[in-house]
């Protein structure tokens, strides 16, 4: 009788002729954005998500005198003892920097979405997903039990027809992702939110990777697009821009509410230790108080954008920090990334399941912190690579 394992060792075989397998590398330094020691080796990396350049020195003054005041683990879930005063303090913070009523920690970003829609959806509901969505907002679907319909990516008059068809389910939930993690483009929010109000859908939306990047103060693609107050539920994190771990949700009081009492992945997880709490508290000041650090980001990110299309690169609707560039075939996208890692620089491929069938790509990621000779030491590298013109 055969192992009952057995079977893994030629499925991974599998993904490794099909340029699918993933390895894991060690970084043996701080998430600098401008050079880490990976594998032994110094890279310059563009492969981080600390868009504002707060994870590795910023915060670590406020993180040390927390652990000092209060110790680390926070030893049980929110609901039993975990809930401390730096958690409640975060809260109010981040419901006054979304401007809702309310704010719920979460221990990430992925449990936030999980246990959000799980609450919000259930069988008898409808959940419609943008094709691109994240992987949480994905599996959030899948749980709720709720029909999942989903639409092409921001495609909005193909959303109006299937709102317009589907008046039987008891309740309909628009979800969306603001700022699209692989694509860098940006989700229609303004016409969602019309949509949403025409249909009387709710809608939620997941700023993960444009919270303290875009908006006049920081609070994402909703403010950035105006279209904040037809959003029922912001979804962030607080291990991107703001540098820390853990993520959130905010809204109106009664949906907070809602969730404290229907969200498992909050119910059942122990609270994110209390140091991490004062680290993003530090982060929302310095986005409060340095919006140059956006700014100048997104400067940057148009200006790279530009040089890298002359260059014949194709970054699809890239608006955004996130730059994608699209080559196809995953073990192009390997190899490729494998020539830019001998010439010094950590830019990883992105492959399916991560992207569909056809996509897989370089993905680029900007941060403040990048010094502009890191940014010509890629454009250089990517320039001696650009693919052929027809």
């Amino acid at each position: 009788m055969p192992h009952p394992l057995e079977w893994i060792a030629d499925a991974l075989n599998r993904l490794e002729d099909q340029g699918l397998r993933r390895t894991r590398s060690t970084r043996s330094t701080s998430c600098r954005a401008h050079r880490i020691e990976f594998d032994g080796q110094s890279l310059i990396q563009f492969s981080s998500n600390d868009y504002l350049g707060l994870a590795a020195e910023p915060l670590v003054p406020a993180v040390r005198n927390a652990v000092d005041a209060v110790g680390w683990g926070s030893g049980s879930s929110p609901l039993i003892s975990g809930h401390g005063a730096l958690h409640a303090d975060l809260e109010q913070r981040l419901a006054e920097f979304e401007g809702t009523d309310a704010a719920l920690l979460f221990p990430s970003g992925f449990a936030a979405n999980l246990g959000a829609i799980t609450a919000l959806a259930a069988p008898g509901d409808a959940v419609f997903s943008d094709a691109k969505n994240h992987a949480s907002i994905i599996d959030g679907c899948r749980l709720s039990g709720a029909q999942i319909i989903v639409f092409p990516h921001r495609d909005v008059t193909c959303l109006r027809s299937l709102l317009a068809e589907s008046g039987d389910f008891r309740r309909r939930l628009i979800v969306t992702d603001g700022l699209f993690s692989m694509d860098g483009d940006l989700a229609p929010l303004d016409r969602l939110a019309e949509l949403a109000e025409q249909f009387g859908a709710m809608l939620m939306v997941d700023e993960a990777h444009a919270t303290g990047v875009f908006g006049a103060d920081g609070r994402g693609v909703s403010q950035h697009l105006g279209a904040e107050a037809g959003i029922h539920l912001r979804i962030g994190t607080l291990s991107k821009g703001l540098g820390s771990i853990g993520g959130f949700a905010a809204g109106s009081r009664s949906i907070v509410d809602w969730l404290v009492n229907r969200a498992r992945s909050y119910i059942f997880s122990t609270a994110l230790p209390e140091a991490t709490a004062a680290a993003a508290l530090e982060a929302l000041r310095y986005v409060r108080e340095e919006p140059h650090r956006r700014s100048q980001l997104r400067e940057r990110s148009q200006l790279l954008r530009s040089e890298l299309r002359q260059q014949g690169w194709d970054l699809g609707d890239s608006a955004s920090q996130i730059l994608p560039l699209y080559v196809g075939d995953p073990q192009d996208a390997v190899t490729l990334s494998a020539e830019l890692r001998r010439a010094g620089l950590l830019v990883p491929a992105i492959r399916p399941p991560s992207v569909p069938p056809g996509e897989a790509l370089l993905r680029i990621s900007l941060s403040y912190a990048h010094p502009p000779s890191a940014i010509d030491a890629l454009t250089a590298a990517l320039h001696s690579r650009r693919p052929q013109r027809a």
